[in-house]
């Protein structure tokens, strides 16, 4: 039986090395766009844009194979091996085929943010960056299914050195490729663009060989069930939902990116330099959401609600507290955070502007996706969709557009409904936590030969 000591441990030890992974991930995109932010404001403005069409696509794809958590997570707590190696490869499966998809979407980039009126000298440069992005999609998918993998079993030391070295090349690849060395021409966005695809085969490839030893028995022998229809429906079935959620999530921002590009080229790089500050402190509830999926669908596997529900509460108050204290430093010293990424006047003033805003949504953006995580490792996908579609949709934009157009708050305003839309998600997901926790909680049936386990 879990107790509130050893979900305490079992939190930190997990979530430390998810966290340094996430924000290990998060560290290249702040190399990325603090690179290009030298280059001009247009080309930083470009990989804004690009980012956002880039995860406006493929955040579906990745969502759909979240759904490896806790069938993975849920199958290790049982001790049913076979389960979790059907899991691994029919998640690599569903990875090659979303991969391949989301590269095709991404080629119309350039067409597509010019018919949503972006400024006409920031959309060739953004369409030459996500056309650098695709050849990084597959792989990118590959090594989210074996980092998934390896965090449900607790296997992590192999992740946090793929991550070291990836930092380490991408800031090197776009020495090369965004400022032109090495008797290569200075690319700007393109360049960054084309670091992230290398860097990101070099993940996939890098992670495989460091973890073969614990991989192997889990992608070897192939397992002809995989192949079967019915358990691959169940998977998407679950993982869809989680896909449409973050899909809601970050559609939210990406049409607020969109407005903000509106209204001009500084305002978009303003709004890119927020939204990196923000977006780096969120890795680190990211991953106590994850480590939250992973202890709670353990907890069920092995049949402990009481420790699924001591995992939850510990996972919410390190996420908490965590965004409580990033809340103060964003409030306290937006000017220090903006001029890392540049010294361009006008980008500058706007951006501390609205840094203190990111920073009145820290706690809201801790409690829903750690709320979310915690879910996900129930299985409990769909609910937390339809709390996405209202809050962020229903709530958050029609907030953001009456504030920044209605009441003329500009790049202020969309930032303000933004807030209003996280503060929402965040109060209905922690209920349904709740109302889910005090029911009876099952484990997730994939194949028939799993078995359900009714938990006091």
């Amino acid at each position: 039986m879990t107790t509130y000591r050893t979900a305490t441990r079992d939190l930190v030890r997990l979530a430390l090395p998810v966290t340094t992974v996430q924000v290990g991930m998060m560290t290249m995109g702040v190399v990325d766009t603090a690179m290009v932010g030298r280059v001009g404001a247009a080309d930083l403005a470009a990989v804004a844009l690009g980012t956002m069409y880039f995860f406006l696509i493929s955040i579906l794809g990745l969502g759909i194979l979240m759904a490896v958590d806790p069938i993975i997570a849920q199958g290790a707590g049982a001790r049913d091996d076979a389960a979790v190696a059907r899991g691994v490869q029919r998640g690599l499966l569903l990875a090659v085929v979303l991969g391949v998809v989301a590269s095709l979407l991404h080629l119309p980039a350039a067409a597509v943010l010019a018919l949503l009126h972006q400024q006409p000298e920031v959309v060739p440069i953004a369409g030459a960056y996500v056309r650098a992005l695709i050849p990084g999609i597959l792989p990118f998918f590959v090594f989210s299914v074996f980092r998934q993998s390896l965090q449900a079993l607790h296997h992590t030391r192999a992740l946090v050195i793929a991550i070291v070295v990836a930092n380490v090349a991408n800031v090197f690849l776009n020495w090369v490729f965004v400022f032109g060395h090495l008797g290569l021409p200075a690319l700007g966005a393109q360049g960054a663009g084309i670091a992230t695809s290398l860097t990101r085969w070099l993940m996939a490839l890098g992670l495989l060989a460091a973890a073969w030893p614990l991989l192997r028995p889990l992608l070897l022998p192939i397992r002809p069930e995989i192949w079967q229809r019915e358990p691959l429906l169940r998977i998407i079935r679950i993982g869809v939902p989680i896909g449409l959620h973050h899909e809601l999530e970050f559609g939210a921002f990406g049409v607020t990116a969109v407005l903000m590009g509106t209204l001009g080229t500084v305002e978009m790089a303003a709004h890119q330099i927020a939204l990196n500050i923000a977006s780096i402190t969120f890795m680190v509830p990211l991953g106590v959401g994850t480590a939250a999926s992973v202890l709670v669908g353990q907890a069920v596997g092995r049949g402990d609600s009481p420790g699924a529900r001591r995992a939850a509460a510990v996972s919410l108050a390190g996420g908490i507290g965590f965004m409580g204290t990033s809340a103060g430093v964003m409030v306290l010293f937006p000017a220090a955070l903006a001029g890392i990424y540049t010294d361009l006047d006008t980008v500058l003033r706007l951006a501390v502007a609205l840094i203190p805003i990111a920073g009145a949504f820290q706690v809201f953006d801790g409690i829903q996706v750690v709320s979310a995580g915690t879910l996900r490792g129930l299985g409990d996908t769909r609910v937390p969709m339809l709390i996405g579609l209202v809050g962020f949709w229903l709530i958050g934009l029609p907030v953001s557009v009456a504030l920044a157009f209605g009441a003329g708050l500009g790049p202020l305003g969309l930032w303000w409904g933004l807030v209003a839309g996280l503060g929402a998600v965040a109060i209905l997901l922690l209920v349904r936590v709740r109302v889910r926790f005090r029911g009876i909680l099952h484990r997730v049936v994939i194949d028939d030969s799993d078995f359900v386990l009714p938990h006091s």
